[in-house]
């Protein structure tokens, strides 16, 4: 399955006509929408214009960028900041992402990175918003909960780190459907999966791993090798004998066991 972000809308402050005029091609085939604004527009301006993100060149605004920042920031807690900006020290950085600003990107850089962080900002927004609207999720043992960005089982925390939560999230959002590794990185690390790269599948293990350790009696993340994963909460339960899977010549060889054997699912290995 591949996940299919949906539409937003984005605003840009920036001098830089090469850049932007780059960014705003690469934003109409995204379909998104676009303005590119001239200066510094008032935080009750961008409220009417329905931004879901703005990417903000702190030279274009001069001497008052850093109190811009602040004001927007503080003004529209819903709405998505990038920063992208020249050269810049650490602790201007630092600065910009106290003040509220939810990522930051250095100049020179590709417009395409700039939209991947745009859609990691929107998405992480519009789950936190979700999760305000809906309820813990139950699936077998396993109780999620969003507002606390954690998993529990009988009460007890899974003690899931931030991207553990949001890949565990993810897959529980898209319950008994098979979501390919490149969907699922995008999804969770905001940006296209390098050839090679197996982020996912240590990350699906150490879930796993923890899942194992509080709910041993069920499996919940399947693996369809070569495509993804799928979560799918199953109880471990006994099957049918392995005699019915092998040749009729080859069975009169074997002494019938005295109790069916238990089989588990073997594929939990990425």
């Amino acid at each position: 399955m591949t996940i299919k972000p949906d539409t937003i809308r984005l605003a840009s402050i920036d001098n830089d006509s090469g850049f932007v005029t780059v960014l705003a091609k690469r934003v109409e085939s995204a379909g998104w929408q676009y303005r590119r604004l001239g200066s510094a527009v008032p935080p009750q301006e961008l409220v009417a214009m329905k931004l879901n993100a703005i990417v903000i060149d702190l030279t274009a605004l001069g001497e008052e960028a850093w109190a811009y920042l602040e004001r927007v920031c503080g003004m529209l807690p819903d709405l998505g900041v990038v920063v992208c900006t020249g050269p810049s020290s650490v602790a201007q950085r630092v600065r910009g992402l106290r003040l509220g600003a939810d990522d930051w990107v250095t100049k020179p850089c590709h417009p395409e990175e700039v939209l991947a962080r745009v859609e990691a900002v929107v998405r992480r927004r519009r789950r936190s918003t979700a999760r305000t609207e809906t309820g813990p999720v139950v699936a077998g043992e396993l109780e999620v909960r969003g507002d606390q960005f954690q998993a529990f089982v009988s009460g007890d925390s899974l003690e899931l780190t931030r991207r553990e939560f949001e890949l565990l999230e993810l897959l529980v959002e898209h319950r008994g459907q098979v979501l390919e590794r490149e969907a699922i990185y995008q999804r969770v690390w905001g940006y296209a999966m390098a050839h090679g790269d197996r982020s996912v599948d240590v990350f699906v293990r150490k879930l796993r791993q923890k899942l194992e350790k509080r709910s041993p009696g069920w499996g919940y993340i399947h693996t369809h090798f070569g495509v993804g994963y799928r979560f799918d909460p199953e109880p471990d339960e006994g099957v049918a004998p392995l005699t019915q899977d092998v040749p009729a010549q080859a069975r009169t060889a074997e002494p019938e066991p005295t109790s069916s054997p238990v089989v588990h699912e073997t594929f939990t290995t990425p």
